[in-house]
């Protein structure tokens, strides 16, 4: 039986211009639902695994339209709750060239961020997972939505499922009275794969420096955090808005692994790379080896940028032709 994942997090309406167009000129916007988490698990299910998402939509037409697109990507949507009254939105300004994308968020009491840990039985949701995986993003929403994460961490814990943070940090939206680092460090202190970058080590926990090398600052987070047993992040080249280019890195302790420089020269989408990294990762090492993981969450992440949209549509075939060197676009008939 295919592996299944578990996500928790916000998933918020996504609104932007037609094509490249600035939202000044804008007379319409396209609208897909997105959220780190559930970018992940979606990212999971077109590679085949069973997914799942846990969230709060408000219990109105915007809600159950959210819930349908769990559903029409593959997601299991049994453990979906509703109430509150708000959708989170963010409004997204696509950038070209040398122009930056630049986002726009509308999330501040949404029915997400009422959402308290006594709405989750969390011991029912994972009781047949193999993963579970969190974000940055999540307890930085409210107080709640924290205390949830923390509750399904420690549950996945002692129900011996592997757990995975991507720590990306929001520095604004820490609002509710406790800071970043106090928050973060109780839930990193039960995670088993952390997902992050020398920076980001260095603004969370004060570890290290950003320019210390990966390995060094993957090291002294697990000195810290002993239940971590690899890190992993990757390096991006930002040579223009269109043109970038992707490198992933692990550290597990004892041997550092990096990939070969991917080249992604025509962007469609960067929104949700970093999640398609991390469903990667989750399907890398639930299938392969560190070495092989690695290369499969790279080549996951550099496809994500062709695809319109939050989350990456592209199949386990597509992944591995791009892992053997496959680059030529052809048309497959």
């Amino acid at each position: 039986m295919p592996k299944k994942l578990i996500t928790f997090g916000e998933v918020m309406m996504r609104l932007s211009p037609p094509g490249y167009a600035k939202i000044s000129q804008a007379t319409s916007f396209n609208l897909v639902y997105g959220g780190g988490e559930a970018n992940v698990a979606i990212s999971c299910a077109y590679l085949g695994m069973r997914a799942a998402h846990v969230t709060r939509f408000p219990d109105n037409a915007l809600g159950k339209a959210a819930t349908q697109f769990l559903r029409h990507h593959w997601l299991s949507s049994e453990h979906v709750i509703y109430g509150g009254e708000m959708m989170g939105k963010y409004f997204l300004e696509k950038g070209a060239v040398h122009r930056s994308s630049e986002v726009i968020y509308e999330r501040a009491g949404s029915a997400f961020s009422q959402i308290e840990p006594s709405m989750i039985d969390w011991e029912y949701v994972l009781r047949d997972a193999d993963w579970f995986h969190w974000t940055g993003i999540t307890p930085a929403v409210s107080a709640g939505a924290a205390a949830c994460c923390l509750e399904a961490i420690q549950t996945a814990q002692r129900l011996s499922i592997p757990v995975s943070g991507d720590i990306n940090s929001r520095k604004n939206m820490w609002n509710y009275g406790k800071s970043m680092e106090e928050v973060i460090s109780e839930l990193v202190a039960y995670t088993d794969i952390v997902i992050s970058s020398p920076y980001g080590i260095h603004e969370m926990f004060g570890l290290g420096s950003p320019t210390h090398s990966f390995k060094v600052s993957a090291q002294l987070l697990m000195d810290r955090y002993p239940r971590v047993k690899k890190v992993v992040g990757k390096t991006r080249g930002s040579l223009s808005a269109s043109h970038q280019q992707i490198q992933g890195q692990l550290w597990n302790g004892e041997k550092y692994i990096e990939t070969k420089t991917l080249d992604i020269t025509h962007v469609i989408d960067r929104v949700g790379t970093g999640d398609a990294f991390a469903a990667g990762v989750i399907y890398g090492l639930l299938h392969y080896g560190d070495t092989e993981a690695l290369r499969f969450a790279t080549a996951a992440c550099a496809l994500k940028h062709t695809v319109q949209g939050d989350v990456n549509m592209v199949s386990l075939d597509n992944v591995l032709d791009l892992m053997q060197g496959n680059t030529s676009g052809q048309i497959k008939r």
